[in-house]
């Protein structure tokens, strides 16, 4: 008689949790004794489900249960090893990091939805929630050199207690990097080191869009617009060069660096530490 494949949602739940508790084992987060306890099943029928997984490789019960083999099984040797990579050396990364590293420094090719849900089944990393209301993004400037945003994030960025500014420096029409530095605290001068930096290596642009730091715009009160007319020692540079200077209302409209500085905060620290840059 040909097994059914399809599942009650109540089935396909407690497949799930049964999973979330072998890769548990996987991870040495629990014994596998302790599994079989959780589960509800003997430790010599634990004991065979784990021989089942040596031999034939993990890829989820699902699978088992509608009596074929995956083309996608992972020898289990090399899902205890990814766990524990996660844990003794990349602790730190988001998935999508850890799952380049995987690729590129151990030469283990699995797909990042394997490794998304083993590290969130076994405990390793969280759920993440639901995205909220898609907000519209502002259309990109069709081309480079028409608008470049300068921004500076501070952050544990060696990871230990102290506080470095990063200043970065991204063309909006493609978000490629012209400048990126670490600097005690943005200023006059670090912000002035950057522009010269870029304006030498990648020449004159029209508009700069930045924050209403004190060191871009004079603002007379808290919370309301610039005055124009009123330039700092940045907007007198900028003003000499022809540049544009833009201001940002809100955090929203500094979107785009946001992002940017969101992936440099979940990557650079973890590639400091592990090439050992103190």
């Amino acid at each position: 008689m040909e097994a059914t494949q399809q599942y009650s949602a109540a089935e396909m739940e407690r497949m799930m949790k049964l999973q979330d508790v072998l890769l548990k084992a996987m991870a040495k987060k629990i014994t596998w004794w302790d599994a079989a306890e959780i589960i509800g099943v003997t430790g010599r029928t634990m004991r065979r489900w784990r021989e089942r997984l040596e031999e034939g490789g993990y890829s989820g019960l699902a699978d088992r249960r509608k009596g074929k083999a995956s083309e996608k099984r992972v020898p289990l040797a090399t899902a205890e090893e990814v766990l524990r990579l996660f844990q003794e050396t990349y602790h730190d990364l988001n998935i999508r990091h850890f799952h380049e590293k995987l690729r590129e420094e151990h030469g283990i090719a699995l797909s990042y939805t394997w490794v998304q849900k083993a590290l969130q089944g076994a405990g390793l990393v969280a759920r993440r929630k639901r995205r909220g209301k898609h907000r519209r993004r502002r259309e990109r400037r069709p081309m480079t050199g028409m608008l470049l945003h300068i921004d500076g994030s501070k952050h544990q960025w060696l990871g230990d207690e102290r506080w470095h500014d990063l200043i970065v420096i991204l063309d909006d029409a493609t978000s490629e990097i012209y400048y990126a530095q670490l600097v005690e605290e943005e200023s006059t001068r670090t912000v002035m080191a950057g522009l010269r930096e870029v304006i030498l290596s990648k020449g004159l642009f029209c508009a700069l869009y930045s924050d209403r730091g004190s060191h871009f715009f004079v603002t007379p009160k808290a919370g309301e617009k610039v005055d124009k007319h009123r330039l700092t020692q940045v907007g007198r540079a900028m003003k000499g060069l022809g540049v544009q200077m833009i201001p940002a209302y809100s955090p929203q409209a500094r979107g785009r660096s946001e992002r940017n500085f969101g992936t440099w905060q979940g990557r650079l620290p973890q590639e400091l530490r592990l090439a050992g840059i103190g």
